[in-house]
């Protein structure tokens, strides 16, 4: 695999996951599955440990040493994560559990209070789950119009016909930054522009792309972006929703109790200040904290190097499996514009057989439609097997990959037939 001025040192990185150490069926585990979640590294790990450890109590609820050490640890966490992405201010960063709580969020919150009959949303045929099923169940409420922007034969986005469905009566366009089935990075900034011009708001879903790339909600210029922890080397249960400020202040708590109240009496209530508003009772102060230190992590390799190591990881992969008979790869094939995963169909073996045969290798990957049943219909295709990769992935983990295919090829050409 080639290599370029911004390649990550990744034997060092390895070195700070442990998990990565372990055996599975007796060999040494080759996880390929990072697009699921990722590993996290013993930064990561010890932090979380410290904090339970050392300062453990709950935030903005005392005077006492432990929970102000808490909510400073808590809060820097919010200022680290605002950083990372471009926001003006940490008041813009929403805690959620994941992605998809945020999305959510933003359906039932914004989406609630803005979207009328007759009113018309546009997504695409590539969404997540997360960002598909939140409109759909919305528009039926409401009964407005949910439109989808078609996915081309090589995986990119039909662009010319979002002018087609973009009208005076879209009031949001919702899309991927990264397909999380076909790797696909999409042209969010000027999908965003676009949308303004009609007089829409932009959500963007950044599940795949926050981990994996320089990400500036400024530049890209969306309304709001969500995006998952466990996914970029932080804890599970942690998420965040950035939002435009005049959008985030005039959205009603989605829900209430504790923390986003400023007053309460017997005759009615005045809610908190950004973000309290937005965050119901008490949050996940470890996995904010867990998170802040993953952010750190990534900051200190540099998520331009992140990228370059991706493109060329992604290259190699899919310059390797191409030289396995019967494989199908999904997605665009120029590297620049795919992100670190490849999808693919092997021909005689479905492929969560697939997945179980290379699972008996060492080699973790996923198999099934990944919370994207309609791209899966659009491709008239049952399931796909994924392998995705990220900053601890060497090039011969791809290599084992490809050999342990040529495995499960012997394995199904000897199966009987029913």
């Amino acid at each position: 695999m080639p290599s370029t001025a911004n390649t990550l040192d990744v034997r060092a990185i390895r070195a700070d996951f442990p998990i990565l150490e372990r055996l599975v069926h007796g060999k040494r585990l080759v996880f390929l599955d990072s697009a699921a979640s990722s590993q996290k590294p013993r930064q990561v790990i010890d932090a979380m440990n410290d904090y339970y450890r050392r300062s453990h109590a709950n935030v903005h609820r005392g005077v006492h040493a432990l929970s102000e050490e808490a909510t400073d640890l808590y809060e820097a966490a919010r200022k680290k994560v605002a950083r990372f992405i471009g926001s003006k201010s940490s008041r813009q960063v929403i805690w959620t559990r994941n992605a998809t709580e945020a999305i959510n969020l933003v359906a039932y919150s914004w989406g609630r209070t803005n979207i009328r009959e007759g009113d018309e949303i546009i997504t695409t045929e590539m969404e997540h789950h997360a960002n598909f099923v939140p409109w759909q169940v919305l528009a039926r409420e409401k009964g407005a119009r949910l439109r989808f922007l078609p996915v081309l034969g090589d995986g990119t986005l039909q662009l010319d016909k979002l002018d087609e469905l973009l009208n005076s009566r879209t009031r949001l366009v919702a899309v991927t930054h990264m397909s999380n089935v076909l790797g696909t990075i999409n042209p969010v900034k000027a999908i965003a522009e676009r949308a303004h011009a009609a007089g829409a708001v932009c959500l963007v879903d950044g599940a795949q792309s926050v981990p994996h790339m320089p990400v500036n909600v400024q530049e890209l210029g969306c309304d709001f972006m969500a995006f998952s922890g466990h996914k970029m080397c932080g804890p599970t249960g942690i998420g965040v929703l950035w939002g435009r400020r005049d959008l985030l202040e005039a959205m009603p708590p989605f829900m209430t109790g504790g923390e986003m109240i400023r007053r309460v009496t017997f005759e009615g209530v005045e809610w908190n200040d950004l973000p309290a508003k937005l965050e119901a009772g008490t949050p996940a102060i470890a996995e904010a904290i867990g998170l802040g230190v993953a952010v750190d992590y990534l900051n200190s390799l540099g998520m331009a190097a992140i990228r370059a190591h991706e493109q060329e990881t992604i290259a190699y992969a899919m310059e390797r499996l191409s030289e396995v008979p019967g494989l199908k790869l999904y997605g665009p094939s120029e590297p620049e514009q795919h992100g670190g995963l490849a999808t693919f169909t092997l021909a005689g073996i479905h492929p969560h057989d697939l997945a179980t045969i290379l699972d008996a290798d060492g080699i973790a990957v996923r198999a099934g439609h990944h919370c994207a049943m309609p791209l899966h219909l659009k491709l008239d295709l049952p399931a796909t097997t994924r392998a995705s990769f990220y900053i601890y992935t060497l090039p011969e983990e791809i290599d084992a990959l490809v050999e342990a295919l040529y495995h499960a090829k012997q394995i199904m050409s000897r199966k009987p037939a029913l």
